[in-house]
Order: C-alpha cells, then structure tokens, then sequence
C-alpha cells in the first residue's frame, strides 16, 4: 500500500496549515518545496524563482520532490505531502510551457497513494507575500490545473472544503483510513 498522500490545491487554500497541524498530530510530513526552493534562491540571488525562470524553478522543484519521495520509502505510517511531483507538470501548463520528459517520466515513476486530497481557494485566508505574488484570480487558475493535472495522470481528488484546521486534519485522516 502506498503511504504517501499529497495535499494539493492553488496557493493560500490552506495546505500548509493542513500539513503543520498534521505533523503536530504525529503525522511525518514533507514541506513544499516551491516556497523551500524561492527561500534559498532568494538567499542566494538565485534566478531559479517563478517570476525570473519559470523553467529553472520547475527543475529545482522537480529535484527537491524527488529527494523528499525517497527519503519516505520505508515509512510504516503515512506520510503527508505539501504538493507532490504532479503539480510541478500543473504549474508549466498554467504558465504555457511544455512538459519535459523527465517530468513526465518522473511523475510515472515516482507515484504517491491514489486518492489525493486538494484544496479549494479560499478567500478567507488568501494573501500575498514574499514568496506568494499569484493574485487571487491566479490562485484559482492554479488550483483548476492541478486538478486537471491530478485527474490526467490517474489520481482521484477528493476536496476539503473550506474549514477550520482541526476539521480539515479530521477529513484528511478519515480518507487515509479507509485505505
């Protein structure tokens, strides 16, 4: 069985809140890696950021998702992830640009647990900042193609409507449960 299930959606929906009161649960869980990758390109004066290298970021995504997979390969429990290798292919179609093969082979290779929990935008606690510029009319576009991306490489979506922390953890648990 796999233990991997992903949280996906469009930015500010909440994901990383679901993810931060999932680790506090005792859950293992693996942080996103696009904010991870903006920190230490911004750190460094990096151009792997969306807003300069769309295509470079993308492959430094790519490289960190695959890391955080097989570090989770022998886990007896699951593991919880903040985007997974599939939203790296959503994000290059919301932005116009081809998906390399290596991103394709990746996402056939590298296969998290079926069911796949997104979230929908919500306005109530969308904001901008340092390394989220998406408007909210962006955030709604890429919360569509990641469901679109998902649904395209054989994954079932099932949403968490908007809702307090501990309910969404509540949700999520229940849908690992009945696995």
């Amino acid at each position: 069985m796999n233990l991997r299930t992903i949280i996906t959606g469009g930015p500010g929906a909440g994901k990383t809140t679901l993810i931060e009161t999932l680790a506090q649960r005792g859950f293992a869980v693996c942080d996103e890696s696009g904010r991870a990758v903006i920190r230490e390109q911004m750190s460094i004066g990096g151009c792997g950021v969306p807003w300069r290298d769309p295509q470079r970021f993308a492959g430094l995504m790519l490289a960190r998702d695959i890391r955080a997979w097989h570090r989770s390969s022998g886990a007896s429990a699951p593991v919880f992830y903040d985007r997974g290798i599939p939203d790296i292919a959503g994000y290059l179609t919301l932005c116009g640009y081809p998906i390399p093969p290596r991103l394709t082979e990746a996402i056939s290779r590298y296969r998290y647990a079926t069911d796949v929990i997104i979230l929908p935008p919500w306005r109530g606690v969308y904001a901008q900042d340092n390394e989220r510029k998406q408007s909210w009319q962006e955030a709604v576009e890429t919360w569509k193609a990641m469901a679109a991306t998902y649904e395209q490489h054989g994954y079932r979506l099932t949403t968490l409507p908007p809702a307090p922390p501990a309910a969404r953890a509540a949700q999520a648990m229940e849908i690992i449960s009945g696995r």
